[in-house]
């Protein structure tokens, strides 16, 4: 009896697992990653490119009214001019775009807004300083 019992829920066992490996259904698609380029991150790239070229101004401005970089790593461009001022604005908007980038590829979304909008406060404060500066 306990034979006939255990090749009663031997048979049942593989006939449910052939059900679930024969239903034809697939496994569901895994959701897609949402898109980087956003309407929120266009407006803020938009901003922060705007920025940039406001800091870019305002500190060619104050370097000519005798005030000097207060920044030691955009120091050696923006005494160049506005050309090495060019290059170092690029760099540095590039970094910043790079990393929030970064961020959105390794799936860290909330990080990635969080760093624009880090980034985009923080490129603002400077202007902010350089026009009160050269006031």
């Amino acid at each position: 009896m306990k034979f006939l019992l255990s090749l009663l829920l031997l048979s049942v066992a593989v006939q449910a697992q052939s059900f679930t490996a024969n239903s034809g259904s697939s496994l569901p698609d895994a959701p897609s990653q949402q898109p980087f380029w956003t309407v929120e991150n266009k407006v803020n790239i938009s901003i922060l490119a705007g920025l940039v070229a406001a800091d870019a101004i305002t500190t060619q401005r104050g370097l000519d009214l005798g005030l000097r970089e207060v920044n030691p790593l955009m120091r050696p461009f923006v005494t160049r001019g506005a050309t090495g001022q060019a290059a170092g604005s690029a760099l540095g908007f590039g970094a910043g775009i790079g990393v929030v980038y970064l961020l959105y590829r390794t799936h860290h979304y909330k990080a990635e807004r969080v760093t624009m909008r880090l980034i985009v406060g923080g490129e603002g404060a400077f202007v902010a300083n350089n026009i009160i500066a050269i006031r």
